[in-house]
């Protein structure tokens, strides 16, 4: 259907708006630490998102208590959001940067 009347004068053009995300890659997950999980949940938690050995969840769960927080991927936007969606399922506070 066009919302466009059929006569329009030469100077005229019909637009058409797409919504759009622009998103510049990599994309990061942060996870956040926080006083309530234990390193051992905070671990468990990074091995099942992450799906890495127990040596770099250890890594990445000890940057996050020393420094407050810790990119643990940096990638595709699909896949940050697929590993924040599994660190949430405890309750991890995360974020997306892009």
């Amino acid at each position: 259907m066009n919302d466009f009347p059929e006569s329009q004068s030469s100077g005229e053009r019909e637009e058409e708006v797409i919504d759009e995300i622009r998103t510049v890659e990599p994309a990061r997950a942060i996870l956040f630490n926080d006083e309530v999980h234990t390193f051992e949940e905070v671990i468990t938690q990074i091995i099942k998102a992450l799906r890495c050995d127990r040596g770099k969840a250890e890594r990445l769960t000890l940057e996050v208590h020393n420094q407050g927080r810790s990119c643990v991927y940096s990638g595709d936007l699909k896949r940050c959001l697929e590993i924040t969606h599994v660190l949430e399922e405890i309750q991890l506070m995360t974020q997306i940067e892009m």
